[in-house]
């Protein structure tokens, strides 16, 4: 937080991505977004900023996320190939993963499907779904939801909850 305690225009992305992604439930696909900054969307395409409703008086350091069309491809294979336009000042992905107790990768099988499946159906099994934003200067935040945890101030927020997505994200500037 900066000195007068409103949120970055990186946490209010990201937090704006995770609202977005809740509205359509549970069991999606990772999403990736590319970042672009609103005042520059608001100068550069002004038709465009009107369609996908940016108001004018939106922050002037506020981010505009725009998702990617990613096909179902597998996530770990495009961030090794994205690289993103000037205009694209960060990135965010989102990716829903299973988290289980401590110690219980101890019974998991070695099999990596049988495990995906082991893991799905563990009784103490805990759904979450991760935001990670990236910008192009290396700053960072995340958010986390737990699923069943579905209200506003639910959202758990912190700057590496994924420092590996992180990682990868940052890569795809470089």
């Amino acid at each position: 937080m900066s000195g007068n305690d409103q949120p970055s225009a990186l946490v209010r992305a990201i937090a704006e991505i995770e609202q977005h992604v809740r509205g359509d439930g549970w069991d999606q696909p990772a999403r990736l977004y590319a970042l672009a900054s609103t005042a520059d969307l608001l100068s550069r395409e002004p038709d465009l900023a009107a369609r996908i409703g940016i108001e004018p008086d939106t922050p002037p350091d506020a981010l505009t996320p725009i998702e990617q069309d990613v096909a179902g491809r597998p996530i770990e294979d495009l961030l090794v190939e994205i690289t993103w336009p000037d205009t694209v000042t960060g990135c965010a992905l989102v990716l829903e993963r299973i988290v289980l107790p401590p110690g219980a990768e101890e019974q998991m099988p070695d099999d990596d499907g049988a495990a995906a499946r082991w893991a799905q159906q563990h009784p103490a099994r805990s759904d979450v779904r991760v935001v990670v934003g990236v910008m192009r200067d290396g700053s960072r935040a995340s958010v986390l939801r737990i699923r069943g945890h579905e209200a506003d101030d639910e959202l758990i927020r912190g700057a590496e909850l994924s420092p590996e997505l992180g990682n990868a994200l940052a890569e795809t500037f470089d």
